[in-house]
This record gives C-alpha cells, sequence and structure tokens, in this order.
C-alpha cells in the first residue's frame, strides 16, 4: 500500500508533485521520490523518510520540467526498509522509463526468471516493483519502431504487461520524450483516479492513489482509471489517449481501502470513503441492537482518527453519547505502518492519551476500524481500565482479520493476526475487553455497495481467505510469510533520513534495447 502520483501541466510540476505526495503521506512513510521529465532529461530525487524530510529547496530546484511522477512508499511483506527499493524506478533504455507502483504482484519470482533467461535483464532489488518496470520496459522495447512510440505501442505494451504479471498494481509511468503512463490491473484492487485543469488555453492532466490529491491541487476529478485500462499523455500537446488494455476485467477494489487506509475526504471508484464509513457505523448498530440488547453501554468512545465517522453514526443510531476519550499524538507515526513489534508495542502510550474524565465509573464502548495483531487494542483496553472505566466493550468497524494480504498490504503472518483460531470470546479475554463485537463481511460490503451500485464484487481476501486473482495457495503463502521473516527492518541506529539519491538522467542519446 503506497501513495502514486503523475502529472502532465504546462508549467513547472515539481511544487505539485511535493504538495500531492503530503496528501498522500498516510500511504506511505517509509520513502519518497519524485522524478520530473524535461525534454528528454529525467530529474530524480529520492529517499528514506517522510516527505517533508527527503525534500530541501535545494532538491526542488533541481527537479525541472512540466510534467513529472512521485511515490510515498509503504514497505509490504517479506521487505526491508531500504533507500535501494525507494521509487520512482529507473532503466534507461529503450528512451529511459521511470515508473511508481502501488501494489504486490504475486508471481515475481517467475517473472525474474523469466527476464534472466528470456529477456537479458538483471534485477538489482527485491522490489516487485522493480521487476513491474523491466517487464514493462521490455515489451515498450518490442514495439519501437524507427525510434518511435505510437499510442497503439504504448497499449500494446500494457496488453502484454497484463497478459504476463499477476497481482494488484496501479501504475504512474514516464518514457523519456514521449509522454506519461497510467494503467491499473485487470480486477482493479488497487485504486488510481484521474482529474484535470483548464491553464494557459490547455488541459493538464493529474493521475493519483486519492482523488484528495487531486481536490487539494486545482484540479477536477474527472473518473477512476477503470480496471485493465492504460491512460497515455504526451508531452507534446497534452493529448490524452485511453484503451482498456485486458481481456477479462472486473472491479474488485480493496475493501481495506475503505476501513483503513484511504482519507475520508477521497472518493475511490464512486464511492465516498467519508459515507462509507458512516455506513460501516450504522451496521455495527444494527449488530448491537440485534445480538447485544442487554449489553449497558454509557459512552461511545472512538480510537482516532479513522474510526471516528464510524464511531459517532454508531452512537447517532444506538441513541448514546459520542466523546473524544483520547487525545492523539500527531506527531508519532501510525503504528500499523511501523516495522517491528517492539517499536509498536511501545509507540501506543506515546500516541494515544486517554481523558479520564470520559472513562472514570462508566461502561465504554470503544470503536476501532479493525483489529489486525491485537497489541495496539490490548494496550488501549488497558488504558481504559487505568482510566477508571467499569466495563470496557471493543467494537471494530471491520470484520476479523484472519488472513494475510498479499496484494499491497503489509498483514502479519498468520500466527500473529489475533483472530486466527480465535472466537469472539477468546479474542476479548486476549485484549482484556468485556466483549469483542466485529462487523460483518455482508454487512461491510453492503456498507460501500450501497453508495456505488455498480460495485458487485469486492478483493475481500484478509476476511474471507478468498484471493481475487485465484493464484494464492497454501504454498504461496508459506512461502511470504517465511520472506518475512528473513525480511526484517533497518537495524536500529541506521538514520534512514541520511540516505538519499538526487539524480539527473540525462536520456537523449541512449541507444534503444
Amino acid at each position: 500500500m503506497c501513495g502514486i502520483l503523475g502529472v502532465v501541466g504546462r508549467t513547472p510540476v515539481n511544487q505539485l508533485l511535493y504538495d500531492g505526495l503530503q496528501l498522500l503521506q498516510h500511504r506511505g512513510q517509509d520513502a519518497a521520490g519524485i522524478v520530473t521529465a524535461n525534454g528528454k532529461t529525467f530529474h530524480m530525487h529520492k529517499g528514506s523518510g517522510l516527505v517533508r524530510d527527503v525534500f530541501r529547496t535545494r532538491n526542488m530546484r533541481s527537479l525541472l520540467g512540466n510534467a513529472g511522477i512521485g511515490h510515498v512508499r509503504y514497505p509490504t511483506a517479506g521487505s526491508a526498509s531500504s533507500l535501494a527499493e525507494a521509487q520512482p524506478f529507473y532503466v534507461n533504455s529503450p528512451f529511459g522509463i521511470v515508473l511508481a507502483h502501488n501494489g504486490n504482484l504475486t508471481n515475481t519470482d517467475e517473472l525474474k526468471s523469466d527476464m534472466y533467461r528470456n529477456d537479458l535483464r538483471h534485477i538489482n532489488t527485491n522490489s516487485d516493483s522493480e521487476v513491474l518496470l523491466n517487464v514493462f520496459a521490455h515489451e515498450i522495447a518490442a514495439r519501437v519502431e524507427n525510434a518511435s512510440l505510437t499510442p497503439d505501442a504504448v497499449f500494446g505494451a500494457v496488453e502484454a504487461v497484463h497478459r504476463r504479471i499477476k497481482g494488484a498494481y496501479a501504475v504512474v509511468a514516464m518514457i523519456a520524450g514521449f509522454g506519461l503512463v497510467a494503467f491499473r490491473d485487470p480486477n482493479g484492487i488497487r485504486p488510481l483516479v484521474m482529474g484535470s485543469n483548464e491553464a494557459d488555453g490547455s488541459t493538464e492532466y493529474m493521475f493519483a492513489s486519492e482523488s484528495v490529491a487531486l481536490d487539494c491541487s486545482g484540479f477536477k476529478l474527472l473518473r477512476d482509471v477503470a480496471p485493465g485500462e492504460c491512460v497515455y499523455v504526451t508531452f507534446d500537446g497534452g493529448d490524452m489517449h485511453s484503451k482498456i488494455c485486458a481481456a477479462n476485467t472486473k472491479l474488485a477494489p480493496c475493501l481495506f481501502e475503505y476501513v483503513y487506509f484511504a482519507r475520508p475526504d477521497s472518493v475511490i471508484d464512486g464511492v465516498s470513503v467519508y459515507q462509507s464509513r458512516l455506513n460501516m457505523g450504522e451496521m455495527l448498530a444494527e449488530k448491537i441492537r440485534k445480538q447485544f440488547p442487554s449489553m449497558e453501554i454509557d459512552v461511545v468512545i472512538p480510537i482516532p482518527d479513522s474510526s471516528r465517522q464510524s464511531a459517532l453514526q454508531l452512537a447517532n443510531a444506538l441513541g448514546l453519547p459520542y466523546r473524544e476519550g483520547f487525545i492523539k499524538n500527531r506527531y508519532i507515526g501510525r503504528t500499523f505502518i511501523m516495522p517491528g513489534q517492539a517499536v509498536r508495542k511501545k509507540s501506543v502510550r506515546q500516541k494515544l492519551n486517554p481523558v479520564a474524565l470520559e472513562f472514570a465509573g462508566r461502561n465504554v464502548l470503544l470503536v476501532d476500524d479493525s483489529i489486525v495483531r491485537g497489541t495496539t487494542s490490548k494496550e488501549i483496553v488497558q488504558m481504559a481500565r487505568d482510566s477508571g472505566a467499569k466495563k470496557v466493550y471493543f467494537a471494530s468497524a471491520a470484520p476479523a482479520v484472519r488472513f494475510p494480504n498479499v496484494y499491497g498490504i503489509d498483514m502479519p503472518t498468520r500466527a500473529e493476526l489475533l483472530a486466527t483460531g480465535r472466537n469472539d470470546e477468546q479474542i476479548a479475554r486476549e485484549i482484556g475487553a468485556d466483549a469483542v463485537i466485529y462487523q460483518e463481511l455482508d454487512a461491510l460490503e453492503q456498507a460501500v455497495q450501497s453508495i456505488n451500485r455498480d460495485l458487485d464484487v469486492f478483493e475481500a481476501s484478509c476476511f474471507s481467505g478468498c484471493y481475487i486473482t485465484g493464484d494464492i495457495n497454501e504454498a504461496y503463502l508459506d512461502a511470504i510469510e517465511a520472506a518475512r521473516g528473513k525480511g526484517k527492518a533497518q537495524p536500529e541506529g541506521d538514520d534512514p533520513s541520511s540516505k538519499l539519491v538526487d539524480l539527473n538522467l540525462n536520456v537523449a542519446e541512449q541507444n534503444l534495447m
């Protein structure tokens, strides 16, 4: 789960990309990068850390050009926090191509082997995004004629990419001297939206993981990039071309985007994230009303921030007081994203502090977006008890997470997931709550589908164990869990913020592959 951004403008886009990445910062805090295109020259700067820490004035001044792509990185299963895997990635042939990717490929090892034997390309990192870039570059090279590149050649290359790779991917890429390419996997698992802005009598285009990046940048949301679609915008004149490049497509967006990852002010696949979370609270209230009629609740308290809308609507539906019982330190990273259990456990009380007045002598219903490992939930329940709560109930706006996610979310192994092998009563005991209430999967789907009736399939594997791409089995899950054990985070004491890459890549004179 990362954030990607691409712009073809009429004026310099460096500030636009920086601002857009800050709006997508919640999607990844491990690394950030920007590449701009100035003629046939790419200018790149990337580094480990937050956007505000990676880019300085001198870096921004070097990012010349009216087109560019950006990325904020969130490390996925088995990967380490490493500058080498910060995006965008670059290859010098054909023409010079840079690429940023959100998602996760599920046949990376097969692709690596195939590229080494047949494509004669070498992969330098463990990142599946570098693999994707090299597959794309190889297919582009196969369609170059007389050093020129047509929209049909680009579409043909993306068609071949769809045939060769499996998994989840939303992509923005630039081909030096030609244009920007954006495409999305045939299942539409990871989000990608496009917008436009009129400037100097012509149209500028922006692509982003979430619509909030468009809204706050002055761009009008046009639509989502469709599953299997490729959109190509040329640098000279900004002409936009699009085509569905996959034979079998269906829209199956990831449900966890609506539960947790996306900002509430975003619209993804025609669904307001804010409204979907209100609906989740309504559905959860209905379950409590029917299945727990004797539960005595004095107050509903959200675990900030992503559960606020659900908790508010739940309280309204049950006619209960809604109170802010935890104050969040906004300068502490989101614990779900932090690598390493020791860091995660330590950070909970640094991140949240209870308002004792709201807990003392009360039966409280805590509402969170989800329960994954349970480490954070256990700490929060204990904080509520330490603040004087009589009883502590814990409600999750999402169903029980029992299976790993293989499509770009760094879910723990099955053994680390709290709900694996436990029923609700056992989970409640594990986190110290008097009761745990989970959302039902069909209710969660309805909460989203009621806003956009065209959505009839969702990627919900972490709840159901059903993987939409059809290529995931026990052997695959065992392999990624083994890789996860080897791919540890950066050693303590190694300061990632000091590691930066700043390059000007002049690709004008390079030969074609």
